[in-house]
């Protein structure tokens, strides 16, 4: 994909979220007092069980799980990416039938509970468990940080943020299990864009995923299972 073309798909992207800044624009116009008590609400009733259900899979501290399959880190994950995100699985636009069980019983409020659960979670990365050379290291911070024009690769820092902690819509890269970034991007048409006439802001991922070598992505994926 050509610079232009990458920057044109920016545009799109970031258009997903002009309807979510503007209800926060009209939220704050309603007075200051409205976000402090939303953040002091009590959780709905059965939370803790659900969010203990979540940490089954994802890590009793949000970091990642590794057993037959490798679960992603939700600890610190963007708000906005994570509600995004299960929408998409309860849409299909997203691959993945157990997410699908998971997240389409669950209420506006106790996503929002437990959203808010592993946004206060900060624990250490799972430990990497692909082999990489600090030259391979190296390798993925420059892709993350500069891109790669000669294959049409924008910097990774320009939608997630210097530090890979992601920016609203974009998702937090920062300290996921390596192995799983690798499947991810590897695998991205066959989980991602299920809907092609209903996409999200993951959409812009497609092309770029695509151009991806496989030893890049895991040079990437090195670079960024080491960030915390």
């Amino acid at each position: 994909m050509k610079r232009n073309e990458w920057l044109a798909a920016l545009l799109i992207a970031a258009s997903f979220a002009l309807p979510i800044a503007a209800a926060q624009a009209e939220d704050a116009a309603k007075g200051a007092t409205a976000p402090a008590a939303a953040a002091t609400a009590s959780p709905p009733p059965g939370f803790e069980a659900k969010f203990t259900y979540c940490r089954t899979c994802h890590g009793l501290s949000g970091q990642g799980f590794r057993a037959d399959l490798t679960m992603p880190r939700l600890a610190g994950q963007q708000p906005d990416y994570f509600k995004n995100q299960v929408q998409a699985f309860i849409d299909r636009r997203r691959k993945s039938n157990v997410m699908y069980n998971v997240a389409h019983v669950l209420t506006p409020g106790m996503l929002d509970a437990i959203i808010a659960g592993f946004d206060k979670l900060s624990p250490k990365p799972l430990p990497p468990v692909l082999e990489a050379t600090q030259d391979q290291i190296a390798q993925g911070k420059k892709i993350f940080t500069e891109g790669n024009d000669a294959a049409n690769i924008p910097p990774c820092s320009s939608c997630h943020g210097e530090d890979a902690k992601g920016n609203s819509q974009f998702p937090r890269l920062a300290g996921q299990p390596d192995d799983y970034i690798v499947k991810k991007l590897t695998n991205w048409d066959k989980e991602r864009g299920q809907d092609t006439g209903n996409p999200d802001t993951s959409a812009i991922m497609q092309p770029i995923a695509h151009n991806l070598k496989d030893d890049q992505i895991r040079a990437v994926a090195a670079y960024l299972t080491r960030l915390e």
